[in-house]
């Protein structure tokens, strides 16, 4: 049997380990690995399990926060108080390298995943959003990703009942072979309900619960941790299979189990299957285990027991119970028709030691395997790239303002980067629970109801990787800013990030001096907003071998971000409500058209720096509209982002059929006033009657501000000219996007 032979550094050099980390397990314990052992530590010490290269600029991240109940790395995810004794639980996590060869697989495995992470803890999911980043929205293999993307987690998320509330699509050539799928899932459980994801208890019972067995996600962990090449298509194995169904009696069964209280620990089988949840949680309680593999139900014939090990079948979990209380879980898992067996027992440590028909076939140190303990930890060499330097030599006056910026905003509004997503979100059930309160009436970010309470959560999912591209440490301030951004102009408060960090080969000093940059932007913008970081994933090897050359995608940091309506009566919208209402800017208008839609799509000009961004005003800019909603002074509001001031109000008023009626700035250029994507300007709308109370409010401190114009019946008009009528842009941003998928 292949468990016992001896391997050597080339096996190990095979499995992705390095010379010197097959030296440092031998020096671990204390001998030469066995197969399954070494096995065990390609896939621990892989990047996607261990963040060896990353994990020194993790610990720099902000972590402390009046809300926490669960830091970073403590649990499956992070846990904020909410208030009236209920925490929220959130995590965003990446599935891309199995969505570029599997895309329905794997973005509904993603999305399975992530809804396990929450639960596990004993919450119940409530809402989901997803991140998504694909090519050329013309080409076949977009075309093709993207349809089994969508389809993928609607197929996932549909079926398993938990509502897609909002999210993020975006289009760049840099994702062409290499899209990114981020999910995120949010749940809610009672203060000091949660479950903990670290064994205890000597002499417990150790379950495996859910699905069967299979080889499916073999070494996927592995496969996540190195390039893609033309060679992938050979690792479609790697990619786990999904059932949402079996998903949904788990997730009934995990939410009646919470309340017996004889778990003493439960972690999903995600990454690295077995292996990971075994190690992680017995490392966590500083005990170890015995597992017998062959107590393990298995779908497929003449599994090895090092596949059972790694294997990344879905819908399973791990569970720790009390002495005493198996009946109690049996029973509950045979009520849902769910496959409970014990495979094992807590032990007081520190081995791990699995046993195949009572023949012991590994032994290992838990702490060895774990980020934090045993597992490498590397600073890898970081340069600045030489691109950096030349955007910063991009200067507007470079640049030929348009004869016809009528023709321009048209273009604009149909642009994949601007126009609706319905053709994605229509395929999602954002309706199901009856929570979400954004579907018909949008705020900036999703609003979730919290049933039986006045208060609401608000979540938002962004980043701009063009800005980052542009400036790591400035564009990723700006993705932490805008989600703040948003939570605010829905009428929230922000309360705490989640991140997933999708970057190239660390190995490539241009990449890691992305990533710093990105580490170091958002702490700075995290502490600033009392954002902490309460976890996430880190995505390396996000690039693809083309012949000899390797490109990487844009570094893409995005942040997903929690907030609280303390009183839903506050929610804001970003709809104009009626005709004759007052629009006003808060923010400076900037002469600026860095990294815009404009300057790339219809000047073609894709290198320049970030757009301006200012750390301090944009944290004014945000305070001061807090206190405008909640005094009830504006009727809308909606945070300047992509495709600058003319998408903004046209998405305000495109909603309800309203049309506006503005004046440009004219000590800036007019192209930088409309379509300029400079940062800290939120659009806001007011009744005439509440105007002299908000400039009130706006002169007691140094915000700018100013009267762009005001709402009308359905006409468009800029600085008295007629640029038709909101329907007609409506139809163009409607629909956009679709016509390209389906040509």
């Amino acid at each position: 049997m292949k468990s016992v032979t001896i391997p050597n550094v080339k096996a190990a050099l095979e499995l992705g380990l390095l010379p010197e980390e097959y030296d440092k397990i031998c020096l671990v314990l204390g001998r030469k690995p066995n197969f399954t052992e070494l096995n065990i530590y390609s896939v621990m010490w892989s990047e996607h399990c261990s963040y060896k290269n990353s994990i020194e600029w993790l610990k720099k991240l902000p972590k402390d926060g009046p809300h926490m109940l669960a830091k970073a790395g403590e649990e499956n995810a992070g846990l904020v108080d909410i208030g009236e004794g209920l925490a929220c639980c959130f995590k965003i996590e990446s599935h891309n390298h199995p969505s570029a060869l599997e895309p329905f697989q794997g973005a509904a495995t993603g999305v399975g995943g992530i809804n396990r992470d929450i639960f596990t803890m004993g919450a119940r999911p409530i809402a989901q959003l997803n991140s998504l980043r694909f090519g050329d929205p013309h080409s076949d293999r977009t075309k093709w990703l993207i349809n089994g993307v969508v389809k993928g987690i609607s197929s996932y998320g549909n079926s398993f009942g938990i509502p897609t509330v909002g999210g993020e699509v975006y289009f760049d050539k840099c994702y062409e072979q290499n899209p990114l799928v981020n999910a995120f899932s949010a749940g809610i459980v009672d203060v000091g309900g949660q479950i903990s994801a670290k064994a205890q208890g000597v002499g417990n019972a150790v379950y495996i619960v859910g699905s069967s067995t299979g080889r499916d996600g073999v070494h996927g962990a592995a496969f996540a941790s190195k390039d893609l090449t033309e060679d992938s298509a050979n690792d479609i194995p790697a990619v786990q299979v999904g059932d949402p169904f079996q998903e949904k009696l788990l997730l009934e069964a995990s939410m009646e189990l919470s309340k017996t209280g004889a778990v003493k620990g439960m972690q999903d089988m995600g990454a690295a299957g077995i292996t990971c949840s075994t190690s992680e949680m017995s490392a966590g309680g500083n005990v170890g285990m015995d597992i017998w593999l062959d107590k393990v139900p298995t779908r497929q014939e003449g599994m090895e027991p090092w596949e059972i090990l790694l294997s990344e079948s879905q819908e399973r979990m791990l569970v720790v119970v009390d002495k005493g209380r198996e009946k109690d879980v049996q029973s509950i898992f045979e009520k849902w028709d769910i496959h409970c067996e014990q495979i094992g027992i807590v032990t007081d440590g520190p081995l791990l030691r699995y046993y195949w028909n009572k023949k012991k076939i590994a032994e290992i140190p838990a702490e060895s395997l774990v980020l934090g303990g045993g597992a490498p930890v590397y600073h890898r060499e970081s340069k600045e790239p030489a691109y950096f330097s030349e955007l910063k030599k991009f200067n507007i006056e470079s640049v030929n303002e348009p004869d016809n910026l009528f023709d321009v905003a048209k273009k604009i509004m149909a642009l994949p980067n601007i126009s609706s997503k319905k053709w994605v979100y229509e395929q999602y059930d954002s309706m199901v629970g009856t929570k979400n309160r954004s579907t018909n009436d949008p705020s900036d970010a999703a609003i979730v109801n919290i049933k039986g309470s006045k208060r609401a959560l608000a979540m938002t999912v962004d980043c701009n990787s063009r800005y980052v591209n542009s400036d790591p440490e400035v564009g990723t301030m700006i993705a932490v800013s805008e989600n703040a951004r948003n939570i605010i102009c829905s009428g929230a408060e922000p309360s705490a990030i989640t991140n997933c960090l999708n970057f190239g080969n660390p190995y490539n000093p241009e990449v890691y001096w992305q990533f710093i940059g990105a580490i170091k932007g958002m702490t700075k913008a995290c502490k600033k907003f009392t954002t902490p970081v309460t976890g996430g994933n880190v995505s390396f090897y996000n690039q693809t071998k083309v012949g000899d050359s390797t490109v990487p995608i844009f570094p893409t940091p995005t942040i997903a971000m929690i907030g609280l309506v303390k009183n839903i009566d506050n929610i804001t919208t970003i709809q104009f409500k009626c005709k004759g209402d007052l629009i006003y800017q808060i923010g400076p208008s900037v002469e600026d058209i860095s990294s815009s839609q404009y300057l790339v799509n219809i000047h073609n000009i894709t290198e320049s720096p970030a757009p301006s961004f200012d750390l301090d005003q944009e944290f004014l800019v945000q305070d001061k509209v807090k206190k405008l909603i909640k005094k009830e002074l504006v009727s809308s509001a909606h945070d300047v982002s992509e495709g600058g001031l003319f998408v903004t109000l046209m998405e305000s008023a495109m909603i309800s059929s309203y049309g506006f009626n503005i004046t440009s700035d004219s000590s800036i250029r007019k192209d930088a006033y409309l379509f300029g994507e400079s940062q800290s300007r939120i659009i806001v709308s007011v009744s005439p009657e509440k105007e002299d109370e908000l400039i009130d409010i706006m002169m007691s401190k140094d915000v700018d501000f100013h009267l762009v114009g005001h709402v009308t019946k359905g006409s468009v008009r800029v600085d008295d000219e007629n640029w038709g009528d909101v329907n007609d842009y409506k139809t163009l941003y409607d629909n956009a996007l679709g016509a390209i998928l389906e040509e």
